[in-house]
């Protein structure tokens, strides 16, 4: 055997050698490690129920967007903890069996290390405006309850309506990945010309919250305006939460307004379907501060209400509770409240997605348009009750016989209230989950008080650790090929030259 050929019998195992060596450092690199995850859990206290969320993140990837998920929920039997304002030490004692839940779930071990938060919505809000005292026991109970469980107790309290809404937003635009890019996505984010973020409207029982970027930065309504650094980028924030638009309180405030021209007890409403009937107590009917303002002496202590399922005098009665006469600036939603020009793409999460879920009206695949929903709810509200809790004899009757009126309702905000029309109504998407978790604030809310979403953008290397590796490995192997290449081009055996001579 000649020289030459040994050379290149060395060279060629010397480079399989290096090939093999490489790959094996990437698969080595690239092997999973041992979980080391982290656990954070937040009860969001509606003002119909509460809900207890457990989300969980790897340790290693705290500041990266989109790494933290929803991994349980557990929904409190029983109302809101607003709801226990008369016998308030039961409200506490109501949470015990959603952190039992948790406790399961998250792994003993970490209990102690595991933050807990609460946050109390628009029904507080509201037992704070009627009743301070009552208010101030609910929430020592649950905080007594809260204490007791094996976490890292970190407060519960009452947010505000502003709070609601950015943390909402905050939360939608995380889990879509909005915020944050790095490498070669950041570039291809870049050339897209659709809108940066997504806006959040949310509809609660008690409150509705719209929230998002406008196009351009007014002045007017600073009260309005949130400023926000996240990732390294600026946002300035448009939000207002309208208390007592939620959609019990919407409906409430109809009934107390369809009273004051009522001459006996029945009313024939046509926000319910033909064939229902309720009674309601009218001191009940008034003693929050949604209603309160209405409250008069009438000659009967009971109203009779008997379904009419008119969908058009549905809108146009709920129409009557947006004051839409009176606006001190240059464009306002409803109740002289300023609200900049609509901009981009809107996630509706919450009642707004359970409504139109139940209505099958929420499809991402096939939107529907503004009239078909119109008409999708028109048809709804004139069916009969009796035919409507055949079909439909899964689900309790009090949340069912509300269907129609809570259809109108929010087509009547959107459309009237908020101002969408068909040409930007299919830019809101009706959201109930994105990926594992929950639309809603509860995340946005965890990930302020953990510090979990930085100011300035972390500095990220263009390709992942796999990535680069493996790169490394294919740019090895082309080097080596060239190499060879060219030294058999330049140092051909003397058998070849004599032949070329």
């Amino acid at each position: 055997m000649s020289w030459t050929r040994k050379i290149l019998l060395i060279l060629g195992f010397l480079s399989t050698l290096a090939a093999i060596a490489l790959i094996a450092v990437a698969v080595t690199q690239n092997k999973p490690l041992p979980k080391n995850v982290k656990y954070g859990i937040v009860l969001d206290a509606g003002s119909s129920h509460t809900n207890l969320y457990v989300y969980e993140w790897p340790a290693e990837k705290e500041n990266n967007t989109g790494v933290v998920q929803q991994v349980e929920v557990c929904k409190v039997e029983g109302p809101g903890i607003s709801g226990y304002s008369h016998a308030t030490e039961k409200a506490g004692p109501s949470l015990a069996q959603c952190l039992r839940q948790a406790e399961e779930v998250i792994p003993s071990k970490q209990h102690q290390e595991t933050p807990v938060y609460l946050g109390a919505t628009a029904g507080m809000r509201l037992l704070s405006l009627e009743n301070k005292s009552a208010a101030d026991k609910v929430m020592s109970s649950v905080e007594k309850t809260l204490c007791s469980a094996p976490f890292n107790f970190q407060g519960a309290r009452i947010i505000s309506g502003q709070e609601e809404g950015a943390y909402g937003w905050i939360t939608i635009n995380y889990l879509l990945g909005n915020f944050k890019q790095s490498g070669w996505t950041k570039l291809l984010h870049s050339l897209k010309s659709i809108s940066e973020t997504s806006g959040a409207l949310d509809l609660g029982g008690a409150s509705t919250q719209i929230t998002f970027v406008p196009n351009e930065v007014y002045s007017e309504s600073p009260e309005n305006l949130l400023y926000f650094r996240l990732y390294g980028k600026d946002y300035l924030v448009y939000t207002h939460s309208f208390l007592c638009y939620g959609k019990d309180q919407a409906l409430q405030q109809k009934l107390a307004r369809d009273l004051q021209t009522m001459e006996n007890s029945s009313l024939l409403d046509p926000c319910f379907h033909q064939g229902y009937q309720r009674t309601i107590n009218i001191s009940e009917l008034f003693k929050n501060p949604c209603t309160s303002a209405k409250k008069k002496q009438f000659p009967f202590s009971q109203l009779y209400i008997q379904g009419e399922g008119d969908y058009q005098k549905c809108r146009r009665s709920i129409q009557k509770l947006f004051n839409k006469t009176n606006c001190p600036y240059s464009s306002c939603s409803f109740n002289g409240i300023y609200l900049p020009p609509l901009q981009g793409d809107f996630g509706a999460f919450s009642a707004f997605y359970f409504v139109m879920n139940f209505l099958n009206l929420s499809s991402e695949q096939s939107p529907v348009p503004l009239d078909k929903v119109a008409s999708t709810i028109e048809s709804f509200c004139a069916r009969p009750w009796h035919e409507v809790k055949t079909a439909y004899h899964q689900i309790k009757e009090k949340y069912l016989s509300e269907y129609c009126f809570s259809g109108a309702y929010i087509l009547s905000l959107l459309e009237n209230g908020y101002e969408f029309t068909e040409k930007n109504w299919q830019r809101i998407h009706f959201l109930g989950k994105i990926g594992s978790s929950d639309a809603g604030w509860t995340l946005g809310y965890m990930l302020n008080l953990t510090n979990m979403i930085s100011a300035e953008d972390p500095a990220v290397p263009p390709l992942s650790h796999g990535s680069y590796v493996g790169l490394m490995v294919l740019c090895s192997l082309v080097l080596v090929s060239v190499l060879l290449f060219a030294w058999l081009l330049f140092h051909k055996p003397k058998c070849l030259q004599k032949g070329i001579v």
